[in-house]
């Protein structure tokens, strides 16, 4: 029988499936020394690409049939490996705001995903989509991303393991992705920052700055599975 996790009332069975889903998302080239700054605490080290460079991605997702019910969801994450692993490259999951209770308390229970509570609106605009999330009214960021051109279905995003760091505990956990209805292009976002410190994490990355690539992903499926522990960076 597969492992169950009680939330709010309910069992949370795994792999817990996305059924439908559409995303927008930027790959940003970054201040590495700043991306290393963030990633520290969860003894990861960023990604670098190029001297000086780390990657960055902002997506929003519009959640419309799953298993934890139809949610908002903005995700600044970085891509990061551990030190001295070649072979450990994944995306590290560093703020994760929602707007529903029950993916929030699954999120963080689960997999230590670094979710909380949020205002997020998701809206087409001509020739694209805006996310603006907001903290107890206070703009933190919006993202504007055109529609781009269609790709092939695989170019939308690929398969890939999200780190979480919660409690002192890094956490990894498989993350597959099945995109349709891609569309893409170079540069094609705009990027608004508040004042929230959340914001100024982002600044310090060099953003507001040119989207290296932006896509949206008009339908998405994805399997989260059980969570692994990779390490404990102190007592949670």
């Amino acid at each position: 029988m597969a492992e169950a996790h009680p939330v709010q009332g309910e069992q949370v069975r795994m792999p817990v499936e996305i059924r439908h889903a559409d995303a927008s998302s930027a790959i940003f080239l970054v201040d590495a020394a700043a991306a290393a700054e963030l990633l520290a605490p969860a003894g990861l080290a960023p990604l670098t690409v190029l001297p000086g460079k780390a990657v960055c991605s902002l997506a929003f997702v519009r959640y419309v049939d799953g298993d934890l019910g139809p949610y908002h969801e903005f995700a600044f994450s970085l891509m990061a490996r551990q030190s001295g692993r070649r072979d450990s490259t994944g995306a590290y999951i560093h703020w994760l705001p929602v707007n529903q209770s029950f993916t929030c308390e699954a999120g963080q229970s689960i997999w230590g995903f670094p979710k909380l509570m949020a205002d997020i609106d998701i809206t087409p605009v001509r020739g694209g989509h805006r996310c603006e999330v907001r903290i107890d009214g206070e703009l933190v960021v919006a993202l504007r991303i055109s529609n781009g051109l269609p790709m092939p279905a695989g170019a939308g995003g690929a398969s890939i393991d999200a780190y979480t760091h919660r409690n002192g505990i890094l956490r990894r956990t498989p993350w597959l992705m099945d995109p349709s209805q891609v569309r893409g292009r170079p540069g094609g976002a705009r990027v608004e920052l508040g004042t929230h410190p959340v914001s100024e994490q982002l600044r310090a990355l060099g953003l507001p700055k040119t989207a290296l690539f932006s896509s949206r992903i008009g339908q998405l499926r994805m399997t989260f599975s059980d969570a692994t522990t990779v390490l404990r960076t102190r007592e949670g």
